[in-house]
């Protein structure tokens, strides 16, 4: 009946004549996907090979429950209430 090759070309053309407007996307879909995988991959490798960048750390401050200034609009939990 068919060969393979004439599947697919048949394929083609039908993802073609039906998708052509999606076709765009497709592709700049799989090349952000294709991006990302590579990214990760290098990530990987560095982090495997001990090269990766070491993680930055933040320093901040506890301020404890109520010791805050107060968002706007709101009142302290044992403030009565104003009904």
């Amino acid at each position: 009946m068919f060969g393979l090759s004439e599947l697919a070309i048949i394929l083609i053309v039908v993802i073609a004549v039906i998708g052509a407007r999606k076709l765009p996307e497709l592709a700049r879909s799989a090349g952000k996907s294709a991006r990302i995988l590579k990214a990760e991959a290098r990530a990987a490798r560095d982090e495997e090979a001990g090269t990766a960048p070491a993680p930055r750390v933040v320093q901040g401050e506890i301020v404890p429950p109520g010791t805050g200034p107060a968002p706007s609009g709101a009142r302290a939990a044992d403030a009565p209430d104003p009904r």
